[in-house]
């Protein structure tokens, strides 16, 4: 018998809030399977969609399903699923919103979503559900940043987590990855300690002690006015490998070290996973245009900062996700299964259920606009 399926929809562009309603239960096709969701995390892209989706994405048709970040267990395996069967308890990311896929059937925000074994992992007995499902979005954009030969290029992570070690140079091997508190920040400082590299991060004070643990090996102020003078001073003596950066001001602040720093132990590359933009700014955008210059206002000004000072800052587009052969699908198949199982990567921010129930997605993504700190917001489904 086929089991009933509910989504919740977002019927057209820029519609508010969601629809509940039923939906269709989609077969798996070659290395797919479905997952019937037990717990789905929001992520600030969730509302940025919602509000903006046609400048974003003018590909979608709708109405649609969104949501990435799931966890759940497998209920169906299609042709050539080598790695999961019914039963498995599993958390990955739901890849309906990538332009190759446009389909509604991978969205997270429903009971039943299909979904490709080469993103996802299996969820270790130790981890609940809600635990689990915070990685997804967070986690992928964190990897495809640190390892993308296009971007950071860093070696990959590994179990166990790697003795300190030194580049060409002889030196210790830093990264800088701000915003460490947040939920891609959370994911990227975890995978580069398991590359072999030292991070120096940054987060409000309040989320020092958190930062930390993650394995930061110094965490500053994001705020403070002598930023760039300590990073330098923990810098001093290595090798700067480059910097991954969110959150506002964080360009700016790696641009100023790599231009102090030792020339001959730096890397003056800066992945930029974006800046926090406030929810009012968002909603005062008219059309296509008028977002689209915005970006390229930025990526205009990052590249008359590479000319004018020798740093290079890319912004992190994530292509080509679904592909089996990834970084992120390798780092999903290759790493995160027992890395998992032995504690040595944890899943990151915290969650803070709002509730039960596709109806309590809409609620989430109102409180995710409102900003939250060192956690991640989940629904129970």
């Amino acid at each position: 018998m086929t089991p009933l399926n509910q989504a919740a929809w977002i019927p057209a562009k820029k519609a508010l809030p969601f629809k509940v309603g039923d939906a269709p239960y989609t077969r798996p096709g070659s290395g797919q399977l479905v997952v019937k969701n037990s717990a789905v995390a929001i992520n600030p892209f969730d509302w940025v969609l919602q509000y903006i989706g046609p400048a974003l994405a003018g590909y979608i048709k709708y109405p649609f399903i969104f949501g990435t970040d799931v966890a759940g267990e497998v209920v169906e395996v299609g042709p050539d699923v080598d790695r999961f069967r019914v039963g498995d308890r599993v958390c990955g990311s739901a890849v309906a919103i990538a332009k190759e896929v446009n389909r509604p059937a991978e969205g997270a925000f429903q009971l039943y979503t299909v979904m490709r074994q080469n993103m996802l992992t299996p969820i270790p007995p130790s981890i609940a559900d809600e635990q689990a499902c915070v990685l997804g979005l967070g986690f992928g954009t964190a990897a495809y940043g640190l390892f993308h030969p296009d971007y950071l290029g860093l070696d990959m992570p590994k179990i166990p987590v790697p003795k300190e070690v030194v580049g060409k140079s002889g030196s210790p091997r830093t990264v800088i990855i701000t915003g460490g508190a947040s939920s891609v920040g959370s994911n990227a400082i975890q995978l580069a300690v398991a590359a072999g590299y030292q991070v120096l991060s940054t987060s409000s004070p309040k989320n020092f002690d958190y930062v930390k643990g993650l394995g930061a090996a110094r965490v500053f102020d994001y705020t403070s006015k002598t930023l760039v003078k300590d990073l330098l001073g923990a810098l001093e003596g290595n090798e700067l490998v480059g910097a991954y950066t969110i959150g506002d001001g964080a360009v700016e602040a790696c641009t100023a070290v790599m231009k102090k720093h030792d020339p001959k132990l730096t890397r003056k590359f800066i992945a930029v996973a974006g800046a926090i933009i406030p929810a009012e700014k968002l909603t005062t955008f008219i059309g296509k245009g008028t977002y689209l210059m915005g970006m390229m206002g930025g990526m205009i000004k990052s590249t008359g900062t590479r000319i004018r000072t020798g740093v290079e800052a890319k912004f992190i587009l994530v292509d080509g996700l679904v592909d089996p052969n990834s970084v992120v699908s390798h780092i999903y198949t290759s790493f995160l299964p027992l890395a998992l199982a032995k504690g040595q990567f944890v899943p990151a921010p915290p969650p803070y259920v709002v509730g039960k129930g596709l109806d309590k997605i809409q609620e989430a993504l109102h409180l995710q606009r409102n900003g939250v700190s060192a956690k991640k917001l989940v629904v129970r489904l």
